[in-house]
C-alpha cells in the first residue's frame, strides 16, 4: 500500500532499453470496500488526461467504489496517476451531480423537465434559423466527451445547421499539435508511440512538464532512466519541475522565447552536419529556407534573447545531433505561448533533418492536454472537416455530402473554420445568439476572463450549457442540461498515440441526466433535420451505429478506423489507429517508410505562411509538387505580444498542478486531490521574493492591464522574472446564479491573461502576459501549493524550513501490485509494415 498522494508516481520497476515496460497495476478501493465485496468490474479508460490508461471500474450497489489499472492494456501497463485513483470515479459518482434540466425564470435558475428545456432550446433556435440563417449559431465543445457524441454533434452543426462556428476547448490546449502536424506531414496524428520511451537514447521535452500532465507516462519514463542504460534528458520549461530535475540540460527560457531556442537547436544540427541529407533529399522539402531563417541565431544570440547559457544550448544540440534514438514530446509550453504553430514545427523539422521519424525510439509526439481531444479533431466538431478532410478541397467535402445524404452547399467549406476566441468574438458583437456549451467550463478557463464573463452574461445570447455540475459557466446559462459522465454511458475515445480505447457503461446516470449523445439526438429529432430522401439526419438508436457509422467516414482517410470493432476493443487493450485490412491489428507508428500526408488530393491542409496565418491556397500547393514529402516549415522570431516594462515587470505564466484537472469540476470533488491542493498560489523566484519582501505565504496581488488575482506566495525554483499560477481554480465564491458575486476573490489565473493567438493555430497565448505583485499582508503561514512537484519550495531562501510536505494520509492509500505477468504485447514493425 503506497500513499499516492505522497508518492505520485508510485514505486520503481526499472527496466533496459528494448525490454517491455514490466507490469504494476494500481488500485484503489472506497472505504470499507473490500475486493470480494466489488460485485462485477466494468472495463474503460481513464479520461483525466491525455494518456488513455486502461482501467477498470469496481461496481457495488449500483455505485462505482473504486478503479484498477487494466495489466493487459499496451498504455499503462496496469499503472494508474493520483487523478485515476481518486477523481476519475469519485468526481462523477457524486452528491453534487445535476439531476434535472434547469431554466432561467426571472433571472433565476430553477429545475424543469426535459421537454421543456429541449422546447426552449429547439425554439430559439428555430426562430434564429428562419430569421438570421445558421450563422447566428455557435458550438463550444470540449476534449472530454466521447468519438460518439462528437461524430453526432459535428453532422448536427455541419449537416444540420450548417455553421462555421464549432469549436471545442481543445482550441486552449492542442490546437497546435495539430496544425504542427498537418503543416509538416500533412496530416494531424501522431508520428510516434509511447513504446518510443521504452527504446530512445534521449528524450527532450519541449515545455511538456509530464511529470505533472501525464503522470503514468512520465513513470514510465521514471522506470526507464532507473535502468541499466538510462537516456538523456533535455528539458525545455522555465520552472524547476521534476523533468528539469532529471534532465541532463534545462533550458528555463524565458516565455515567449521558445522560438529563437528552436532556431539556435536547428543551427547547430545545420553547422555541425548532423543531419541525414540523403533522407532530406528523399524525403522532405524546403530545407533552404528553414537554414536561411535559423542562420543568424547563433549560439549567443540564443542565449541573450532566451535568457539561458549558450553552453547548455550547445549541449543540447549536441545530444539531439548524435544520439541515435531521439524521442521528443510537446506540450503547452510551446501551445500556448507566442509562435505557437513556428515553435512546434521546428520540433518536427529537427526530427526529419535526422530522419528520426517512423523507426523505434525516434518518435514525435506533439501531446495533447485532453483525454479525447484526438476524437474532436478526428470527427469536426472542433471545426474541421470529419475524418481529417480538407475544408479547401471540393472533393472532400463531396465525400462528406455523399456520406451523410445532404447537399454539399450546407456544409461550411467557403471560409476557415471559426476557432473558439472568434466565437466569442462574435458573441460580444450579437451575430452569434445561441450558443451551446458542452462539458466546459470557459468562465475559468478562456483568457481575459472579465471579458468572457460579459460575454457569457450578455442579454442578447441565448446560452445553452451541458455539464455534470452546477459550474461557473452553468450559471449563467438560459438552459443547464444535466449530463451523464464517464462510467455511465458507452462509447469509445482515442489517447494521443492514436490508441483507441472502449469505455462501458457501468452504472446508471443519477436522476434524469442523459449521455451526451442521447441529448444530440434528440436535438437533431426535434429540429426536425433530415437527409435528402427525407429520412432522419442522425437515424442511430445507440454509441455502436455512431461507431459503425464512423468507421464508414474514416474509410481510407490517414484515421482509418475500418478494421476496430466494439468487440474487438473488449477484453484486452487498446487498438492504434489506422487499422483496417492491411493493418487489423494497427500502426504502431506512422510514415516508416518516410512517405507522408501531403499529396494535394489526400492532405488536410494546404497549409500556412506561418508568420502571418495566410492559406498557402490549393494553386500554390499542387505547384510545390509535395508529393507525399515532409514540408520545412518556419518563420522568423518575433517577440511575445506582451512583455515586461517599467510598470508591469514580471512575465506571467500559466500551468497545471499534478493534483488537478482543467477547472477542478472533478477532481475539486475528490477529498485526496483537493486536500492535496484546495486553493490557489503564486510562485516567484528566490530573488524575486527577497526583492519585495516576500517569504513564503505572504499574500500578494498579481495585476496586469486586464485584470488581478490575490493569493499567497510560494517560493519556487521558478526563473528570475517570472511569476507562475496553476489555472484551475475559480471564483472564490460561486454561490450565485449570475456568475461571480460583488465580493468574490479573484483566483482565477485568466484573469490576466491576454485576448491573443497564435496566427495559425488560433490557440490563445496563455503562458505570456505582462504583470507587477504588491504585497497586501503579511501570511499566517504557508501557502497551499503542493510540494511534491515543479511547486516544492526553493531549496534556498523563501523560509522553507516552515513549509509542510503534501502527504494524503491513510485515505490516499492505493495497493500496488507487481503483477507476475507478461507485460502487453507490442506489434514488431515487421508485422505492421
Amino acid at each position: 500500500m503506497v500513499d499516492r498522494i505522497a508518492e505520485i508516481w508510485g514505486t520503481r520497476t526499472p527496466y533496459a532499453r528494448d525490454e517491455r515496460w514490466p507490469v504494476r497495476v494500481d488500485q484503489v478501493l472506497a472505504e470499507g470496500i473490500h475486493e470480494s465485496d466489488v460485485e462485477r468490474w466494468v472495463q474503460s479508460a481513464c479520461v483525466l488526461c491525455s494518456n488513455g490508461c486502461g482501467i477498470d471500474i469496481a461496481v457495488k450497489d449500483g455505485s462505482m467504489v473504486g478503479v484498477r489499472g487494466r495489466a493487459m492494456d499496451i498504455v499503462n501497463h496496469g499503472r494508474l496517476g493520483p487523478k485515476g485513483l481518486f477523481a476519475s470515479w469519485q468526481g462523477v459518482d457524486n452528491k453534487d451531480r445535476l439531476t434535472r434540466p434547469l431554466v432561467r425564470e426571472n433571472g433565476v435558475l430553477v429545475e424543469s423537465d426535459w421537454d421543456t428545456a429541449m422546447q426552449r432550446i429547439v425554439s430559439r433556435s428555430k426562430t434564429l434559423l428562419e430569421n438570421k440563417g445558421p450563422l447566428s449559431h455557435g458550438f463550444y465543445t470540449s476534449g472530454q466527451l466521447f468519438l460518439e457524441e462528437y461524430y453526432a454533434q459535428a453532422i448536427v452543426g455541419k449537416a444540420g445547421i450548417g455553421t462555421p462556428h464549432m469549436d471545442g476547448n481543445t482550441r486552449l490546449c492542442t490546437a497546435t499539435a495539430a496544425t504542427a502536424m498537418k503543416e509538416s506531414f500533412g496530416s494531424d496524428g501522431q508520428p510516434g508511440s509511447y513504446v518510443d520511451i521504452d527504446e530512445c537514447d534521449a528524450m527532450f521535452l519541449f515545455g511538456h512538464n509530464m511529470a505533472e500532465t501525464q503522470t503514468v507516462l512520465w513513470a514510465r519514463v521514471l522506470d526507464r532512466i532507473t535502468g541499466p542504460d538510462k537516456p538523456r534528458i533535455v528539458c525545455v520549461d522555465p520552472r524547476l519541475t521534476d523533468v528539469a530535475r532529471h534532465a541532463e540540460v534545462h533550458l528555463a527560457v524565458r516565455p515567449g522565447t521558445n522560438l529563437a531556442l528552436m532556431h539556435g537547436l536547428v543551427r547547430e544540427l545545420f553547422t555541425n552536419g548532423w543531419i541525414d541529407q540523403d533522407y532530406i533529399d528523399q524525403h522532405t522539402m524546403n530545407m533552404d529556407e528553414l537554414r536561411t531563417t535559423v542562420e543568424p541565431w547563433t549560439l549567443d544570440s540564443v542565449a541573450e534573447t532566451c535568457g539561458v547559457d549558450a553552453e547548455d544550448v550547445r549541449r543540447a544540440a549536441e545530444i539531439f545531433g548524435t544520439s541515435d534514438r531521439v524521442l521528443s514530446t510537446v506540450l503547452q509550453g510551446f501551445y500556448q505561448s507566442s509562435q505557437a504553430t513556428a515553435s512546434s514545427c521546428a520540433v518536427n523539422n529537427l526530427h526529419m533533418l535526422r530522419g528520426l521519424i517512423g523507426r523505434p525510439g525516434c518518435g514525435i509526439l506533439q501531446m495533447n492536454g485532453q483525454p479525447t481531444a484526438q476524437n474532436n479533431r478526428e470527427c469536426g466538431a472542433d471545426g474541421d472537416l470529419s475524418g481529417f478532410r480538407n475544408w479547401e478541397n471540393p472533393e472532400h467535402v463531396q465525400e462528406l455530402a455523399d456520406l451523410w445524404n445532404v447537399d454539399s452547399v450546407i456544409i461550411p467549406h467557403w471560409s476557415p473554420p471559426t476557432h473558439a476566441m472568434q466565437i466569442f468574438r462574435y458573441v460580444e458583437q450579437g451575430s452569434i445568439e445561441f450558443l451551446w456549451i458542452s462539458a466546459t467550463n470557459p468562465a475559468v478557463s478562456m483568457p481575459q476572463l472579465p471579458r468572457i464573463r460579459d460575454i457569457l452574461a450578455s442579454s442578447s445570447l441565448f446560452l445553452v450549457v451541458q455539464d455534470l455540475y452546477l459550474t461557473e459557466t452553468a450559471r449563467y446559462a438560459d438552459v443547464v442540461l444535466p449530463a451523464a459522465g464517464w462510467g455511465e454511458k458507452t462509447g469509445t475515445f482515442t489517447n494521443v498515440n492514436r490508441t483507441v480505447h472502449l469505455s462501458e457503461q457501468a452504472i446508471d446516470p443519477p436522476g434524469e441526466a442523459r449521455s451526451d449523445l442521447d441529448t444530440f439526438l434528440d436535438y437533431s429529432r426535434r429540429m426536425g433535420f433530415t437527409r435528402l430522401d427525407g429520412t432522419p439526419l442522425l437515424d442511430w438508436k445507440g454509441p455502436e451505429d455512431v461507431f459503425n457509422a464512423w468507421k464508414e467516414c474514416t474509410r481510407g482517410r490517414p484515421c482509418d478506423y475500418t478494421g476496430i470493432t466494439y468487440d474487438k476493443l473488449r477484453g484486452g487493450s487498446g487498438v492504434p489507429w489506422p487499422c483496417n485490412e492491411d493493418h487489423p491489428d494497427g500502426v504502431v507508428r506512422l510514415y516508416r517508410d518516410g512517405v507522408f500526408a501531403t499529396d494535394p488530393e489526400y492532405c488536410e491542409t494546404y497549409g500556412h505562411d506561418l508568420l502571418t496565418g495566410a492559406t498557402i491556397g490549393p494553386e500554390t500547393y499542387k505547384a510545390m509538387k509535395p508529393a507525399g514529402r515532409a514540408i520545412f516549415k518556419t518563420a522568423p522570431y518575433q517577440p511575445a505580444h506582451e512583455t515586461p516594462d517599467e510598470d508591469y515587470p514580471f512575465r506571467f505564466t500559466t500551468g497545471r498542478t499534478v493534483y488537478h484537472f482543467h477547472t477542478r469540476t472533478k477532481t475539486a470533488r475528490s477529498p485526496q486531490l483537493n486536500h492535496a491542493a484546495p486553493d490557489a498560489w503564486v510562485e516567484m523566484s528566490v530573488n524575486d521574493a527577497e526583492s519585495h519582501g516576500l517569504i513564503e505565504g505572504d499574500i500578494v496581488r498579481v495585476e496586469s492591464r486586464r485584470g488581478h488575482i490575490t493569493a499567497p506566495v510560494r517560493v519556487s525554483g521558478i526563473r528570475d522574472g517570472s511569476i507562475f499560477a496553476p489555472f484551475h481554480y475559480g471564483y472564490w465564491d460561486e454561490g450565485t446564479s449570475g456568475g461571480a458575486a460583488p465580493n468574490t476573490r479573484y483566483r482565477a489565473a485568466n484573469e490576466l491573461t491576454i485576448t491573443e493567438w497564435d496566427p495559425v493555430s488560433k490557440q490563445p497565448v496563455l503562458k505570456n502576459a505582462a504583470v507587477r505583485v504588491e504585497k497586501i499582508a503579511d501570511g499566517v503561514g504557508q501557502s497551499l501549493a503542493p510540494t511534491t512537484t515543479a511547486s516544492r519550495p526553493a531549496e534556498r531562501g523563501g523560509n522553507r524550513k516552515h513549509v509542510l510536505p503534501t502527504v494524503g494520509g491513510p485515505a490516499a492509500q492505493a495497493k500496488e501490485t507487481m503483477a507476475p505477468v507478461d507485460p502487453p504485447m507490442v506489434a514488431t514493425e515487421e508485422e505492421h509494415s
